[in-house]
């Protein structure tokens, strides 16, 4: 069976509002498929992808209930680019399994429109080239930062996630449709709107609508 929806990577940077994009699709009547819910459902407690990684980084990464302690992780993945590849090569498996069961019940059903693929990491990984379109949110440095540590609080770990990261100019430049979101939600919302009509233009052609 041929697939008849449009395949779309939805990715950015830290504190560039990736979220904020992928829901205002959603609510256009995207179906979105998050990296970071199907990273969670992953590592739940009874995992394969749990058990690896606590016998990798020790049961320190572990809660007092079993579950991970994704802070902690974060904090020795994040300073270390070794064992940050490490852990993309215990849980990404896992994640892409899942991922693609769900395009498989997709096309199953016969859906038709737009499917957006919203993962961070989806250039440094090379998960970028499976896709019909990619659309990068970015936003200017002063005010990632300013997000970030209004959300994280801690100044030096939000330098070490920007700096672990594939800088937003070099993602952009990959992009099909770019995403500003230094400005309000309102500007936000409405160039998601004009690529989101874009986009379904694109996909009523692969589906011969």
């Amino acid at each position: 069976m041929s697939r008849r929806f449009l395949l779309v990577g939805l990715t950015g940077g830290l504190a560039t509002g990736k979220s904020t994009v992928s829901d205002i699709l959603r609510r256009l009547g995207c179906i979105v498929l998050d990296a970071d819910v199907l990273a969670r459902e992953v590592v739940e407690p009874g995992q394969p992808a749990l058990a690896t990684i606590a016998q990798e980084f020790g049961a320190d990464v572990l809660q007092a209930d079993g579950t991970l302690d994704r802070k902690r992780l974060g904090a020795i993945v994040f300073a270390d680019p070794p064992r940050r590849r490490r852990l993309e090569a215990i849980t990404h498996p896992a994640i892409r399994d899942r991922y693609l069961a769900r395009l498989a019940e997709l096309e199953g059903q016969g859906f038709e429109g737009v499917v957006v693929w919203d993962a961070p990491v989806m250039i440094e990984s090379g998960g970028y080239k499976h896709v019909d379109r990619l659309v990068v949110v970015i936003t200017d440095a002063a005010t990632q930062r300013a997000r970030a540590l209004a959300r994280d609080g801690d100044r030096a770990d939000v330098e070490r996630r920007i700096a672990s990261q594939m800088p937003l100019a070099d993602k952009a430049a990959l992009a099909d449709h770019v995403i500003d979101n230094s400005g309000d939600r309102a500007a936000t919302e409405a160039r998601t709107r004009e690529v989101h009509a874009a986009l379904m233009a694109d996909a009523r052609r692969l589906s011969g609508r």
